[in-house]
């Protein structure tokens, strides 16, 4: 009786040091950044916070280049987005994405070192749509970046593909199951916390642009169209919001009431229009790159990589811990001459 006693205490034992693995031990730090009385408390646990110092450290920026003397497009062929800039501008800036996209590769992983000026390699045609990108960002979307600004490092960091970045997922049921179709839900996954929710809340917010509501805003049955399966879509998403930025709801939320913008912090706006932002990149840029990339770089349904929240922020609630990188590469902060998307218009 004893020993079956101990083995009931055992295994009680494990148990509690499963539930409890899933708990962060103390200290913890709180931080109240709403009115008193509202609950708008972050919550952070510093050692997560030190362990992430060292991917949000910003890389050293090369001194900067004169900008007169010939244009990069008088001294290199085949320059179509950068040619304005200064032969020594434009060196400089090659050098430095070249260190923060492809670190062991060098110039090669871009170009053809028998042939500089030559288009062969997909790697090159992404990167010059990618610079484009990059500018369009900084100029027509400072109601996200403000004047921080984004640069190639903030989202590679040292990777030829950023480490954060999505793909849609296959959600057709895989043959006779007695589930049915599961809409991509009860599978637990890292894009939703592990949680039951749709493990792709990207695709209809993030390249579409449905309602992100978790109830409607009529009464049955005039006109009520959002779901409960839609507000698990809407969870979804704010799951990987809050994951991406390491913070909790009330960083852009009044908890009083979710859905009204009253009350709420200045953060939500900054979101609203990220989310907008992050809609325009994939839209205008990622996919239709699609077939520029080989197969072994596509998804599971042959679809491009593509960005969220997580891409830049990479954990912290400003990328790179807000430091402001871009202003040591101000080529990357305005459309420069020749580039294709200097007619864009400012969204």
């Amino acid at each position: 009786m004893r020993s079956i006693m101990i083995k009931i205490l055992h295994l009680a034992s494990l148990g509690l040091l499963l539930l409890l693995s899933g708990c962060e031990r103390p200290p913890m730090d709180s931080i109240q950044h709403g009115y008193r009385g509202t609950g708008m408390v972050e919550i952070y646990n510093p050692r997560i916070v030190e362990a992430k110092a060292e991917n949000n450290a910003v890389p050293f920026a090369l001194p900067p280049a004169p900008t007169d003397g010939p244009r990069a497009s008088q001294v290199y062929k085949n320059v179509q987005v950068l040619g304005g800039l200064s032969s020594a501008q434009f060196t400089r800036l090659m050098v430095s994405m070249a260190s923060w996209v492809a670190p062991n590769e060098g110039c090669v992983y871009c170009h053809n070192p028998a042939n500089f000026a030559e288009d062969s390699k997909y790697t090159k045609v992404v990167a010059r749509r990618m610079i484009q990108m990059t500018q369009n960002l900084n100029v027509n979307w400072t109601s996200h970046v403000a004047n921080t600004g984004v640069t190639c490092y903030t989202c590679h960091r040292g990777n030829n593909i950023p480490q954060q970045v999505w793909f849609k997922r296959d959600v057709t049921p895989a043959g006779a199951n007695f589930i049915g179709d599961k809409a991509g839900q009860n599978e637990p996954a890292l894009s939703v916390g592990l949680s039951s929710l749709p493990n792709d809340p990207f695709t209809p917010f993030l390249l579409g642009a449905q309602d992100i509501r978790v109830g409607g805003v009529t009464a049955l049955p005039n006109g009520n169209k959002h779901s409960i399966k839609q507000a698990e879509w809407t969870y979804g998403l704010m799951t990987h919001m809050a994951t991406s930025l390491g913070v909790n709801c009330t960083y852009c939320h009044n908890t009083r009431t979710f859905s009204s913008w009253e009350g709420n912090p200045p953060q939500r706006a900054t979101a609203w229009y990220g989310i907008r932002m992050v809609r325009d990149l994939n839209l205008t840029y990622m996919e239709p790159l699609q077939s520029t990339f080989p197969a072994h770089r596509l998804g599971e349904t042959g679809d491009v990589a593509k960005v969220y929240c997580a891409t830049c922020h990479q954990g912290v609630y400003k990328p790179l811990n807000g430091a402001q990188m871009a202003k040591d590469y101000p080529e990357l902060k305005a459309i420069t001459a020749g580039n294709l998307d200097a007619k864009v218009a400012k969204r």
